[in-house]
């Protein structure tokens, strides 16, 4: 067995980014960019207004002016103001001709088609936006390596962009293994139990951004586990499998992963829950082997299968790792770093209730995994230790 560092490590070594794709911005969403982008066009194109008032010349600034015309946003005809005129004007409008200033429509005072400034603060060029005053043609408008927000994809649809190239996230195949699972509706027949695993992770998975999940059941048969296994390999840039993973006689992960030509990079790991995990990789897909039970395969999938799969996607992992206190003390035997179901608020970490690997009762109610060290087996009250926070 390997430690849980050095699974960790193996992961991170063996993950390949995926190649960049080519998305409309309105699909972009979420991702990174996988090259600069650079403007195609001065933003704004023309002068423009940013308030309703009243555009002048500012060396006119003392006289009364003739009210000749108006320009709303998006007027198509152009206005030229001369000595003692000026023109109405509304936020987002281009400047007519002329003009070099706006004064805001409180700050003047109308009277039989002219207006008299009442603004001691005027300056020229205020509340102007000048051209270019978003971002100059051929300037560079986002670096690669972007995360691309709500807000970078409108600035990017506001320079006119509407085609880029990002690192696109991970399609997943999940194959369910096991003859005594039963789909949630149907009535439990004698040893049977229901089928949450698949449900827990394209849940995960779409909290992620990643709806591109395809769940597919198998007998515990080696040749049937095999020929799925194989055809998910194709399709999908990542493989999951729940249960069959230990060394069961009805346990065919591994077998089936060699005959499909998955190189084992590790087989078990020191921790609790989730011991069993397997990890492989076949031409540059991850193949990630969950133990069957259920809080085993979430734990699982925050410590490594989600960092993983972000990694591919060239995005930061989203799980945070910091530090807390423990509110109780706790007991464990040493040898396996074991990770708690339990509640964070306020730098305290409380371990729940039902920390077996069966149950996830506790698991619907934690906000993180408390961490504890492999080499200790008892923790006291107020001890600071490591928590990973599960993202919401």
């Amino acid at each position: 067995m390997i430690t849980v560092a050095e699974a960790k490590a193996l992961i991170a070594e063996n993950i390949f980014t995926l190649d960049a794709v080519k998305l409309p911005i309105e699909k972009a969403s979420r991702h990174i960019l996988a090259e600069d982008v650079f403007a195609i066009a001065d933003i704004p194109a023309f002068r423009q207004s940013s308030m309703d008032g009243y555009a002048i010349r500012f060396e006119d600034k003392d006289l009364p002016l003739f009210v000749h015309g108006e320009m709303a946003a998006g007027s198509a005809n152009a206005l030229t103001i001369k000595k003692g005129e000026t023109a109405r004007i509304f936020t987002g409008a281009p400047l007519p001709d002329g003009a070099d200033t706006v004064v805001m429509q409180e700050k003047i005072s109308l009277n039989d088609g002219r207006i008299s400034i009442l603004d001691d603060r005027l300056q020229v060029g205020l509340n102007v936006r000048g051209i270019g005053s978003e971002i100059k043609a051929s300037t560079l408008a986002m670096h690669k390596g972007s995360f691309l927000s709500p807000a970078a994809i409108g600035f990017l649809a506001g320079i006119g962009i509407t085609e880029i190239s990002v690192y696109p996230l991970p399609t997943v195949s999940i194959i369910v293994t096991g003859k005594e699972l039963c789909a949630p509706g149907e009535t439990l027949g004698f040893g049977q139990v229901y089928e949450s695993n698949s449900y827990s992770l394209k849940a995960a998975l779409e909290q992620a951004g990643i709806y591109k999940a395809e769940v597919i059941s198998a007998d515990d048969d080696l040749e049937i586990l095999s020929r799925i296994f194989e055809q998910a390999l194709k399709k999908s840039d990542v493989v999951l499998l729940t249960g069959g993973v230990s060394v069961g006689d009805y346990d065919f992960v591994l077998e089936a992963s060699r005959l499909c030509k998955v190189n084992q990079i590790f087989h078990k790991v020191k921790q609790k829950p989730g011991k069993p995990l397997f990890f492989g990789m076949k031409d540059n897909k991850p193949v990630f082997g969950l133990p069957g039970n259920p809080s085993s395969v979430l734990s699982c999938f925050y410590n490594y299968v989600l960092p993983a799969l972000y990694q591919m996607a060239h995005k930061n992992n989203p799980v945070k790792e910091i530090s807390a206190k423990l509110t109780d003390a706790y007991h464990k035997p040493a040898g396996l770093t074991h990770f708690l179901k339990g509640t964070y608020k306020d730098g305290l970490a409380t371990p729940l209730s039902a920390q077996e690997s069966f149950r996830l009762s506790s698991f619907a109610y934690a906000n993180c995994l408390i961490c504890l060290d492999e080499d200790s087996d008892h923790f006291e009250k107020d001890t600071t230790l490591n928590i990973l926070l599960i993202p919401e």
